[in-house]
């Protein structure tokens, strides 16, 4: 399947988006298809792409005339090369506001791009965010039904269509993207000793690439140890002060790291929900890989077994199907809703909670096949405190079940 070009989850959104704005602005890490999707977005486009010095030249060397022959149907690759240019792109859609689908943009490096963004394109540009592929984008299945059920408003019909769902992959199918993670390019290839080798070049190139052209003065090497790190701390809190002990560096060091990590898309932070009555939350936001291959990767995890055998294994599973709902929901929804997570400091914990237009919903996510009582408990107790009608626990079973009135468990497989 190398090569093979899959139609993405955010394609209708993103075509949807330029009907609606004059620029499109697709952010995501590196060799996660931003080009692709632009230019299946709109194959007829002129493309440009900044990495490239001849394409670089001819638009930073004159602006007005590159704008005078490109007023509309373009795409700018790596646009975050070139802050001037959105000063630039201001002005040209400025002069005729009522004028949509005029731009694509794209651009692995948000600090950067969202800074100069928010101060020139507010407001003439929406964004989306492109991850990894997810589970039924690589098996080349259509969004799942779960993601429009839920993105409704939850209410009594609800868990009868939830209960309706069908599983869409094998367990096989599961643990191998779990795995192997959603790169397209290594995800997709036939030769399994692909995988490894494309994952060390990527980190390679990120590092010494990517952060060394926007951080220059970063002590690179001690990054490339931290990037390690924080990998097997996916799907928890992150210990600052801890983690600066174990690299010989100070704890504002480690916040930095951890911006840097989440600006590049390799990390999402969760904020915790501060919403609950309990007065004895933790505050402190968790976080996970974006992709769990190349997390695995940097952990030595190269096979199934070895998986299955990982310390870190339910905290990192969590963190995959964290992740694989997250990006379902930017796709079906124009305005995404929150991603938090919910603990006290005696111990209570609900791992993902989404809010939204549709409501609250407090979701557990466990790597087992039946939901143990210990964690319908703490579910149990935060939709009673907090009045939320509905929870679910995601996990490895191979059927939906009603675990309680107002708890449903659901296969992974689902999504």
């Amino acid at each position: 399947m190398s090569g093979k070009l899959l139609k993405r989850n955010l394609y209708e959104k993103g075509d949807r988006l330029l009907g609606l704005f004059p620029i499109l602005v697709i952010l995501g890490s590196r060799q996660s298809g931003k080009t692709v999707l632009s230019r299946q977005l709109r194959p007829e486009w002129e493309y440009f792409d900044l990495e490239k010095s001849s394409d670089f030249d001819l638009i930073t060397s004159d602006y007005n005339l590159f704008f005078r022959e490109f007023p509309k149907q373009v795409i700018i690759d790596e646009a975050q090369l070139d802050p001037i240019l959105f000063r630039e792109l201001r002005g040209v859609v400025d002069e005729n506001r009522d004028q949509k689908n005029r731009y694509i943009l794209t651009g692995s490096s948000s600090p950067e791009l969202l800074k100069n963004f928010s101060d020139s394109l507010a407001g003439r540009a929406a964004v989306i965010e492109l991850g990894t592929l997810c589970l039924n984008e690589l098996f080349e299945l259509p969004v799942s039904s779960f993601f429009t059920i839920v993105n409704e408003k939850i209410n009594r019909e609800t868990p009868v269509k939830l209960k309706s769902l069908k599983t869409r992959y094998s367990h096989n199918e599961i643990m191998k993207t779990f795995l192997k993670g959603g790169y397209p390019e290594p995800a997709l290839h036939e030769d399994p000793s692909f995988h490894p080798i494309w994952m060390e070049q990527y980190h390679i190139s990120y590092i010494q690439r990517d952060i060394r052209r926007l951080f220059p003065r970063l002590d690179s090497i001690r990054y490339r140890r931290f990037t390690g790190m924080l990998s097997s701390s996916s799907g928890t809190i992150i210990n600052r002060s801890e983690m600066g002990r174990s690299l010989d560096t100070s704890e504002v060091t480690i916040k930095e790291y951890l911006e840097i990590a989440e600006g590049s898309f390799l990390w999402r932070n969760i904020p915790s929900y501060e919403h609950s009555v309990s007065r004895s939350l933790v505050k402190k936001p968790k976080g996970h890989f974006r992709d769990s291959g190349l997390s695995l990767w940097l952990q030595q995890i190269r096979s199934v077994r070895q998986l299955l055998q990982y310390p870190m294994l339910g905290a990192t599973f969590e963190a995959f199907v964290a992740e694989e709902i997250i990006k379902g929901f930017f796709s079906v929804s124009i305005t995404s809703p929150e991603y938090l997570y919910y603990r006290t400091k005696n111990g209570a914990e609900v791992d993902l909670i989404l809010r939204g237009d549709f409501g609250i919903l407090p979701i557990e996510i466990k790597f087992g096949t039946h939901a143990k009582p210990g964690t319908l408990r703490w579910l149990r107790d935060f939709l009673e405190k907090n009045r939320i009608p509905l929870g679910l626990v995601i996990n490895n079973s191979n059927r939906i079940l009603q675990l309680t009135e107002n708890i449903i468990q659901l296969p992974v497989s689902v999504l």
